[in-house]
């Protein structure tokens, strides 16, 4: 009679076929990431369409675009008031958390905290990790050198101009034209305005065009996360930022740069991404572009101005090399 038998697998064999699988997933699970990613820059990259689509509905109601932030006195005890990203909130589906806002009350006054507390997924970018959280910024009134208040996180800040000095920001307009401020034309699309004669800006006032001229950015840092984004904080640069000409400026890590820079001011007002490579920007005129890391930060400045010219002859036209072609 004849036996057949059934033949298995050896443990070399299957030891053969785990590693082959092994290697199959190891070369798989970078081209997964790759993917995951893609789609994260892409929601990102819609959530600043939005932000660019609701200033502009902003300016066509009001005659102007929001300013950047409100502040009607010195740095740095004054209480705060509106600031852009709570002023566009009725353009982006969501009035009814800015009914909720009291524009008769400060930002930090116990009347505006849900709205400083709430939740609002466009402002919070899919790749930067832990942005969906509430913490205390680390200064300010409304911070741990006043009230000690719980703000909602979030990814991205105006781009309220450009400075060259390590004194003066265009976050605080006593820090503007007055005082021996920075040049006038050097303002961004949404400053500051208070007490010291800035006021908000027109498309008329983009001299450089819009379409040159960098309006909200991303800032995320993987160190010191009491200084990143709040997106409903109004005080100096947690919701907006200023263009700086070092490099380190544009990392995603805070500690980092001021060793850098050697001074934490740039770096309080820099911006980053968890993104490879660089960061996003939506321009004046709603376009989004992605910017390398690796940009000449002449060209940097200059963008993030409205009336800035040349900047000393760093070409304006936001289609330089160091800028990639718009995100579709």
């Amino acid at each position: 009679m004849n036996r057949r038998f059934s033949r298995g697998f050896t443990l070399i064999e299957l030891l053969v076929v785990i590693a082959i699988i092994g290697v199959l997933i190891a070369l798989l699970l970078p081209a997964v990431q790759a993917a995951r990613e893609a789609a994260r820059i892409a929601s990102c990259s819609n959530n600043l369409k939005q932000m660019g689509m609701a200033v502009h509905t902003y300016h066509e109601a009001k005659g102007t675009f929001p300013p950047g932030g409100i502040t009607q006195g010195p740095c740095c005890s004054t209480l705060s008031g509106i600031c852009w990203s709570i002023s566009i909130l009725p353009h982006m589906d969501q009035q009814g958390l800015f009914d909720r806002y009291d524009s008769n009350a400060y930002n930090e006054d116990p009347v505006n905290q849900s709205v400083r507390q709430a939740r609002v997924p466009v402002y919070m970018c899919p790749s930067e990790e832990g942005v969906d959280q509430l913490d205390i910024p680390e200064s300010g009134p409304g911070g741990a050198w006043g009230r000690n208040l719980y703000y909602r996180r979030g990814s991205y800040r105006a781009v309220n101009g450009s400075a060259d000095v390590q004194i003066r920001w265009w976050d605080n307009d006593q820090n503007g034209t007055a005082h021996g401020g920075l040049p006038y034309g050097w303002r961004g699309i949404m400053h500051s305005v208070g007490t010291e004669g800035l006021t908000t800006e027109s498309q008329a006032d983009v001299k450089d065009g819009l379409s040159n001229t960098l309006m909200i950015g991303e800032m995320a840092s993987v160190t010191h996360q009491t200084r990143r984004t709040f997106w409903c904080y109004t005080y100096t640069s947690y919701c907006n930022s200023t263009a700086f000409r070092h490099s380190a400026t544009l990392l995603t890590d805070y500690d980092l740069c001021v060793d850098a820079v050697g001074d934490a001011n740039p770096c309080k007002r820099g911006w980053g991404s968890y993104h490879p490579n660089g960061l996003q920007f939506v321009a004046g005129d709603g376009s989004v572009h992605f910017i390398s890391r690796q940009i000449d930060m002449y060209l940097f400045c200059a963008l993030a101005t409205i009336d800035g010219g040349s900047y000393r002859g760093a070409n304006v036209n936001i289609k330089a090399a160091e800028v990639t072609a718009k995100i579709p």
